[in-house]
């Protein structure tokens, strides 16, 4: 189902930033936030692969599904400034890395809360356009992606605005909570408290509800793990499903798609560092 433009999503918080930003910029960065958000697709649609409702086969779940992607970016020296962008692409169920492509880049456009895709995802698509170019045969068909979906401020996260842009199903796998006015209810420390007094040797899930009743997204613990990821739809493919194939996908915390590209990235980056004379800054910024 495409998501609407609706008054009733929540304001960014980028306008509560302490950063100096151009009003004017901000306007016209929200304007085209929204305008992409027109296109936005959050049911399966229009995929190469089958989904089943079964929790326990990975073949079984998704027939069909042969490649899986991940994509990463990577900072250099200090700041925000310059990174080196990465995709992998692994076989499914196998998880095995068959492909990598790496490329060096420089934001113009300041880090600005809520609006990071506008840096962050011309740069993948445009990677994932050479690689349908060079490698037709290599192209992912769905893309796991280091940031949020539609859990952001405006529905519209850095997951969505790559998948609208490479038109690919996508899903978001956050690192770490965004929590903004209007969207879920819970706090960082509900979610923790709900992991602590489940099992820790069970997988444990905890939708993402609003007060409206809007469901934003899943966190999910696995099983012997204590820090959860923050999974939401990105395009092309419902909640139910992107949580889903991220179980699959992983082995440890971070589902292998992105681990591969954040690992290989990293290793890409740490044999060209004396070269560019700019250390890898192992530097997070908020994802969204």
């Amino acid at each position: 189902m495409a998501e609407p433009a609706s008054s009733a999503l929540p304001s960014s918080f980028a306008a509560d930033s302490p950063l100096a930003v151009d009003p004017d910029q901000l306007a016209r960065l929200r304007t085209a936030q929204l305008a992409l958000r027109q296109k936005l697709v959050t049911e399966n649609r229009d995929l190469t692969f089958g989904t089943r409702e079964d929790g326990s086969d990975p073949v079984a779940s998704f027939p069909g599904l042969q490649l899986v992607g991940g994509v990463d970016i990577s900072f250099l020296g200090e700041g925000f400034d310059t990174a080196v962008a990465g995709l992998v692409i692994l076989t499914y169920p196998e998880l095995k890395v068959v492909h990598t492509s790496f490329r060096k880049c420089r934001f113009d456009l300041p880090y600005i809360p809520g609006f990071l895709a506008f840096r962050e995802a011309p740069v993948l698509d445009q990677m994932i356009a050479e690689l349908r170019h060079t490698h037709p045969t290599l192209v992912p068909q769905v893309i796991l992606v280091d940031g949020n979906g539609v859990l952001h401020p405006r529905g519209f996260g850095v997951a969505c605005h790559l998948g609208v842009l490479a038109d690919i199903p996508t899903v978001g796998v956050a690192k770490n909570y965004l929590h903004f006015n209007g969207g879920p209810a819970l706090s960082i420390q509900d979610i923790r408290a709900h992991v602590d007094a489940a099992s820790p040797h069970t997988t444990r899930e905890l939708s993402l509800v609003g007060d409206t009743g809007r469901v934003w997204g899943m966190a999910m613990c696995l099983a012997d793990t204590t820090r959860p990821i923050f999974i939401s739809a990105g395009h092309r493919l419902d909640l139910a499903t992107a949580v889903r194939l991220v179980r699959h996908c992983c082995r440890y915390r971070i589902p292998e798609p992105i681990r591969a590209a954040d690992q290989l990235t990293r290793r890409y980056i740490r044999e060209r560092s004396a070269e560019w004379g700019e250390p890898d800054n192992h530097q997070e910024t908020d994802r969204c």
